[in-house]
């Protein structure tokens, strides 16, 4: 089984940087607590200074939803979703202590960080275009099919694990209790990204104790899960 973005995404979208990370255990609360306090003061330090929409992590995903014919103030990526939580609420939900470091990193670096039940993923994983057949699980149980020419990360099978790319995941493959094995993945467009991405996988890595992490390139696009 592997993971890798179509080269039409990386023709697309030149500047994409991405790391993967497989765990195969989550981390245990307590420090998972510690983490998601740690990168959330981080978080709430870079909302001080200015609101996430000034941030050029997410004005370059902004830029992105728009060349991809969407409004970018209706529809936005999960990082600056979580960034206007809280801004809003002081706090994030509390979801799976596996989630909620995602969540915490990907607000501290202000980067879109997916997580999924490896589980639940149907052979291959590839994030490209839809074709319009593929059947996506919303939280609430509805199924779905994104609009032909949609970014989704699509499986073999022909399940759709997102809509709009980095908007919104699928209930399909959402961690749960039940979870053995993740995949976490991480995307950024802006200046610098490269590094950025570098840094993210690490502080994931270390938090969640993967046991493989790989920074993917249009030279090495692709990771084992």
């Amino acid at each position: 089984m592997r993971f890798r973005h179509h080269d039409d995404i990386r023709r697309d979208f030149p500047g994409l940087a991405a790391g993967a990370l497989l765990v195969t255990a989550p981390p245990v609360p307590a420090h998972a607590a510690e983490v998601v306090a740690r990168q959330l003061a981080t978080a709430r330090e870079r909302l001080a200074a200015g609101p996430e929409g000034q941030f050029p992590e997410i004005q370059a995903w902004r830029r992105a939803f728009t060349a991809m014919g969407l409004r970018a103030t209706r529809y936005r990526c999960a990082s600056e979703s979580l960034l206007r939580r809280l801004r809003r609420d002081g706090e994030l939900p509390t979801v799976h202590p596996l989630v909620d470091v995602c969540n915490a990193v990907s607000a501290a670096f202000a980067i879109p960080v997916a997580a999924l039940d490896v589980a639940r993923i149907d052979g291959d994983l590839e994030v490209r275009r839809a074709t319009g057949t593929e059947n996506y699980l919303t939280f609430a149980g509805d199924r779905e099919h994104p609009a032909p020419g949609e970014v989704t990360f699509a499986d073999t099978g022909g399940n759709a694990h997102a809509r709009r790319w980095t908007n919104r995941q699928s209930g399909l493959s959402a961690v749960s209790p039940g979870t053995t094995t993740a995949l976490i993945v991480a995307e950024a467009l802006h200046e610098g990204a490269d590094a950025d991405i570098t840094r993210l996988t690490a502080a994931l890595a270390g938090a969640l104790g993967a046991v493989r992490v790989s920074v993917l390139t249009r030279e090495a696009p692709g990771f084992t899960i």
